[in-house]
């Protein structure tokens, strides 16, 4: 068996094992929202995961660079496996709280530093380099086909059986594709001859070759913006929003997901089977835009589920794109022996603005946006002709917003001289 071969059984067992614990993330969002009906409840379960990930990113890359790949995502998969264990022990006592989650959340958010590197760099050495654009692609189109089936499927097997059934789910799909991972699989390591000094030592060395190629910094630095702006509204409120305008309705959100899914299959599998783009910078910043400008600005003019499952598709289908056009970028540019310690400074940079747009995002959305609606003033009634009024019109304005200035951003990015330079040679690629 060929090493791409054992890359598709991977990528198959692992989209098992996400498609379990997307399940107990939509069923514990219900949870939480019916417990609290607070946006920022919802936003502080996201926070406790992305900040730890974050802080973990600095030190994470020289220590999964020195050590085995494989065993680096078996420890961090059983660790977050542990943590739905622990969830339906608390169930079954029927003790479960928000501050539960918010910590299981937190230790996801720790393993997830380690697991995802490893991830990515172990399909750079299963995948041939020509092929790595349509892995990418087979990555987004795994990853939206489980947030199609995931909620629908989570609350079937709500109404079913409750959480304690859909936990019991999420281990077995971990244990199938654990074993998969441990019998099955083999992943070539390359593990540099010393790794000198502190993790930090390690970070500062990734740090200092992304300074030095200053079109892939400025790319890290543009998409931490965009993150924030998606994180504000997109990853963030759109639940809260959802059930706010929707009555409360799970199967509206359900279908929103859904469709959201459905666009980044869309997208996923446009990327799988198509020719790699030569111009990814390009690839990355055209999609960006497309994605604020149709999903976030029909998302805030949308009032009933056809508009928000088409703004939901709209947003999602040009994701794969940006994705794939920046690991393209990494991979060929970036040498594979510190490929770990330069997804840790992409990691701790790109994603450093996810907690903080997060949070900002619950408060603004509970005691700015909601409240000035609510006002009656002029300028509220102006906006309430656009966005609607009610309950969650607050938040559709805050779409309105993040639409504006990531697609404004996203222009931008496109006329910066460094960037445009990757679209057309790397490093890596003059070395070889």
């Amino acid at each position: 068996m060929n090493n791409f071969k054992r890359y598709v059984i991977l990528w198959l067992s692992q989209s098992m094992s996400q498609l379990g614990s997307s399940m107990t993330a939509f069923a514990l969002v219900l949870w939480t929202y019916e417990q609290t009906h607070s946006a920022l409840s919802v936003s502080i379960m996201s926070f406790c995961n992305y900040l730890p990930y974050v802080l973990l990113s600095i030190a994470a890359g020289s220590f999964i660079d020195a050590h085995s790949k494989k065993a680096i995502m078996l420890v961090s998969d059983s660790a977050a496996a542990a943590t739905s264990l622990v969830l339906l022990f608390l169930q079954q006592g029927q003790s479960l709280s928000t501050w539960h989650i918010y910590l299981i959340n937190a230790v996801i958010g720790i393993t997830t530093a380690f697991q995802q590197p490893a991830s990515q760099i172990a399909a750079a050495r299963l995948v041939p380099r020509e092929k790595l654009s349509n892995v990418s692609g087979m990555n987004s189109f795994s990853n939206n086909l489980v947030l199609v089936f995931s909620p629908m499927l989570a609350s079937v097997l709500f109404a079913a059986g409750g959480l304690s059934l859909i936990l019991l789910i999420d281990l077995l799909s971990f244990a199938a594709a654990f074993c998969v991972l441990l019998f099955f699989i083999h992943i070539p390591e390359q593990v540099p001859a010393e790794i000198a000094g502190s993790p930090l030592a390690g970070f500062k060395t990734g740090l200092h070759f992304v300074l030095e190629k200053r079109g892939l910094l400025y790319i890290m630095l543009t998409l931490a913006l965009l993150n924030f702006f998606s994180r504000l509204t997109y990853e963030n409120i759109l639940s809260p929003m959802i059930l706010a305008r929707g009555n409360g309705d799970s199967m509206v959100l359900g279908t929103v997901n859904a469709f959201m899914g459905i666009g980044g299959i869309a997208g996923g599998l446009f990327v799988t089977f198509k020719k790699a783009s030569k111009k990814n910078a390009d690839m990355i910043y055209r999609a960006a835009a497309l994605s604020f400008l149709c999903g976030d600005l029909l998302m805030a003019v949308g009032n009933n589920v056809y508009w928000w499952s088409l703004a939901a598709f709209a947003a999602s289908f040009p994701i794969p794109f940006i994705m794939a056009g920046q690991n393209m970028i990494l991979y060929r540019t970036v040498p594979e022996n510190i490929q770990g310690r330069v997804f840790a400074v992409r990691n701790a940079l790109q994603y450093s603005t996810i907690p903080i747009g997060i949070l900002s995002g619950g408060l603004l959305a509970d005691y700015v946006f909601e409240p000035f609606i609510a006002s009656g003033t002029a300028p509220a009634v102006f906006l309430g002709k656009i966005v609607g009024n009610g309950a969650g019109s607050g938040m559709a304005a805050m779409f309105l917003c993040t639409g504006a200035c990531g697609f404004l951003m996203s222009i931008a990015a496109l006329f910066n001289r460094e960037i445009r330079k990757l679209n057309f040679s790397t490093a890596a690629e003059e070395q070889s």
